[in-house]
């Protein structure tokens, strides 16, 4: 069993990329939990305090459980530090997964991701995992990660704006999903562009174990 762990408390979010990871990996089993004591979103350091203790609360109990893996789904990878920490099993953040598939799928990668608050806390993840010198850039969208919820037509045009201008403007190879909100954007809605999913990513390493 491999636990997915939405740190924030918005419900939908975690059916969204729970279908996701099933749909990446339908040989694995998926649970999809939400941390209801967690903030709607994780925009930003603060979000990220708030949202850490719920979440470790069930770390905790996803290990304790038996679950073969972990996934931390918050493309900021929240508290994995400390998550890795407490669990008998492997966790994985959505964010450290995409940035290493899109390692993998080409020399230069840029992240799109949701408000600017976000952008230095992907940088500081980045230059951490040892992959600074392969990423061009950390772009925010404008978008807010609700916004996807509310309203994901006007929401996922943003987002796709702006990963065109990456694709255009960087010299990179792929372009990640810098937000776990973005999962219902696909390689068929811009097919010039090598599309990186952090859930799809993380669902496909964690089936490993």
């Amino acid at each position: 069993m491999i636990v997915l762990i939405n740190p924030n408390s918005t419900e939908s979010m975690t059916h969204a990329m729970l279908r996701t990871a099933r749909e990446a990996v339908p040989t694995a089993e998926f649970e999809g939990w939400t941390s209801h004591d967690g903030p709607p979103a994780i925009q930003g350091s603060e979000d990220g305090r708030l949202a850490e203790a719920p979440l470790l609360q069930l770390v905790a109990k996803a290990s304790e459980q038996g679950a073969s893996a972990i996934i931390i789904a918050c493309f900021d990878d929240t508290a994995l530090k400390a998550a890795r920490a407490l669990a008998s099993c492997p966790v994985i953040g959505i964010g450290q997964a995409a940035y290493h598939l899109a390692t993998v799928a080409g020399e230069r990668f840029s992240v799109v991701t949701t408000l600017e608050v976000s952008v230095p806390i992907l940088e500081t993840n980045i230059q951490a995992y040892g992959l600074a010198g392969q990423l061009a850039k950390v772009r925010a969208s404008g978008v807010p990660v609700l916004a996807l919820e509310d309203d994901p037509q006007a929401a996922t045009s943003e987002v796709i704006a702006e990963l065109r201008k990456a694709a255009q403007e960087d010299q990179v190879d792929s372009v990640v999903l810098g937000c776990g909100g973005m999962v219902d954007i696909d390689q068929s809605q811009t097919p010039e562009i090598r599309i990186i999913d952090g859930v799809r990513a993380a669902a496909s390493f964690a089936s490993q174990f």
